[in-house]
């Protein structure tokens, strides 16, 4: 028993740390969102909405400068002002932020983002067991294995959670009528769109596959719905 209870406790840590996180997003979002007005993005989350029967498609912009969307634990769908303003700016068209509200959809139709909360809270209690395991084997460094290996493992979920979005998106896009070319042509900006200070990208691409990768996995898809 005694031996469990370096367990427990991590598990406990980690359903605290799930439960202050979803709190903490929660009013984070709401302290720093309005809801998206633009006639022209309005039409086109209208028009995934009717692919889908429902009545509206209710979009956020989130008041923070990165450029990126989000799909809450509550359902809700985000983008950033950063990528409102690459939109009124040119760089990105209509069709193309739609595809991101269809891949944030995608996320919340799935189950990946109140998972991913999920998997927070699990990954920490992973990582603070495993660690004190490691740490009695290999002192000095068993804390950095355990922290490496429940990173990539995180990493690898983010990356399959993207793909399923992705296809997610293109059938939803496709049944709008608003079509996969838009999806494709985002991705092939989105590694300019994306670069900070000293040309490095943000520290979420990271967990994402590489946009190569989603090209070809969506031309691939246009290609046997063509057959």
């Amino acid at each position: 028993m005694i031996k469990t209870i370096p367990i427990l406790l991590a598990v406990l840590y980690g359903l605290a740390m799930y439960r202050f996180s979803v709190w903490r997003t929660g009013r984070e979002l709401d302290e720093k969102s309005t809801v998206l007005a633009d006639p022209e993005l309005v039409e086109m989350s209208n028009k995934m909405a009717h692919a889908l029967d429902l009545a509206r498609i209710k979009v956020h912009i989130y008041e923070i400068e990165p450029v990126n969307g989000l799909a809450a634990p509550d359902g809700r769908i985000f983008i950033t002002r950063g990528f409102y303003n690459k939109f009124r700016a040119g760089e990105v068209t209509a069709d193309e932020l739609a595809s991101v509200i269809a891949h944030e959809l995608g996320h919340v139709a799935l189950g990946h983002s109140r998972r991913r909360m999920i998997d927070f809270s699990g990954q920490n209690a992973m990582r603070a067991a495993l660690g004190m395991v490691l740490s009695r084997i290999i002192p000095g460094i068993g804390v950095w294995i355990a922290n490496g290996l429940t990173s990539l493992l995180a990493a690898k979920l983010s990356r399959s959670d993207e793909f399923e979005a992705d296809a997610y998106a293109a059938a939803l896009l496709t049944k709008a009528g608003i079509g996969i070319a838009p999806q494709i042509s985002l991705f092939e900006k989105l590694d300019a769109l994306t670069q900070t200070g000293g040309g490095r990208p943000p520290a979420w691409l990271l967990t994402h596959p590489h946009t190569k990768d989603r090209i070809a996995a969506l031309e691939k898809m246009k290609l046997e719905w063509e057959r």
